[in-house]
Parts: structure tokens; C-alpha cells; sequence
């Protein structure tokens, strides 16, 4: 069974607000449904312009905000054993920038919840060691993003 175990934190109290952790848990688990292999664990956090622009700095060299960063795991020590259930390995973590999110949504003329689906994907993906290049619509990896998202929408309304 591939089961996912997510856990989210918020840099502030009232990001919740604007990615609630019940549905951000709820949505993950129906993103592991189409994409999932086997159990894992992913910790999601919801930050602000400042700290994704300090955690793009530190790891990728780049001084300016963006609007998701994953950090996928390196190791398969990194797995939990839980009496009388399988392993589940530690993926990773996605960091997602609230205001960049917001920016995007108004951007693309698209709800932020909507926006922010495709983020939890996009990272997701990455976790699971898709790339890409540019960010022009023909990357294999946006195609598969955008497929994914039409999918869960279908499936949510």
C-alpha cells in the first residue's frame, strides 16, 4: 500500500489560513494516489518571500524569492519502521512561498487554491526526481505537472 505520511508547518500561525493543513494533507494524499509507488513520508512548509528568498540563496545561489523549493532526501536510512506496518522513507521537503503564490494565481488568472494545488504537484514531482530545465510549457516535467492537476480538478469538483 503506499500510504503517505505529510507533515506541514507554517513560518506564521496565520499562513493556515490561506493553506489549511487538513485539505494541504487531503490533497497530498490524492496527489500520492496518481503518482505514489510505495509509503513515504514529506514535510510541507508555508513561508514567506523572505525566508524562500534566504533558502534559495543558501542552497541554489540565486538572491531572489520563488515559489517552491524541494529538498529531496539522500539517504535510505532515513526510514521509519513502525511496529506491524511497512518502512516508509522520508522523500523530502517542500518549501512554498505564500506571497509568490499569491502573485502567481493573480498572474495566471487562476484561484489560489488552484495555484497552490499545482505547487504541492510540482514539488511532489521533484521529490520524486523529475527536472526540468526551463520553465516553458513543452518540459516533460510541466506537461506531467499540468495532467496531474487536470486530473485532481476533475476530481474535486
Amino acid at each position: 500500500m503506499n500510504t503517505l505520511t505529510i507533515e506541514v508547518s507554517y513560518e506564521e500561525q496565520s499562513f493556515e489560513q490561506e493553506a489549511p493543513q487538513q485539505w494541504v494533507q487531503s490533497t497530498m494524499q490524492d496527489i500520492w494516489a496518481l503518482v505514489g509507488s510505495e509509503s513515504a513520508e514529506i514535510g510541507i512548509s508555508f513561508i514567506s518571500d523572505d525566508a524562500m528568498q534566504t533558502l534559495n540563496r543558501t542552497y541554489r545561489n540565486i538572491d531572489e524569492p520563488t515559489d517552491v523549493l524541494s529538498f529531496a532526501s539522500e539517504g535510505e536510512d532515513e526510514q521509519e519502521f513502525w511496529p506491524g506496518e511497512e518502512a516508509a522513507s522520508y522523500l523530502g521537503d517542500i518549501a512554498i512561498s505564500l506571497d509568490a503564490l499569491k502573485r502567481n494565481a493573480q498572474s495566471f488568472n487562476v484561484e489560489t487554491e488552484e495555484e497552490l494545488l499545482r505547487l504541492l504537484i510540482h514539488g511532489t514531482l521533484h521529490l520524486l526526481g523529475h527536472d526540468h530545465q526551463t520553465n516553458d510549457s513543452d518540459e516533460p516535467m510541466l506537461i506531467s505537472q499540468e495532467a496531474l492537476l487536470a486530473q485532481l480538478r476533475g476530481a474535486q469538483r
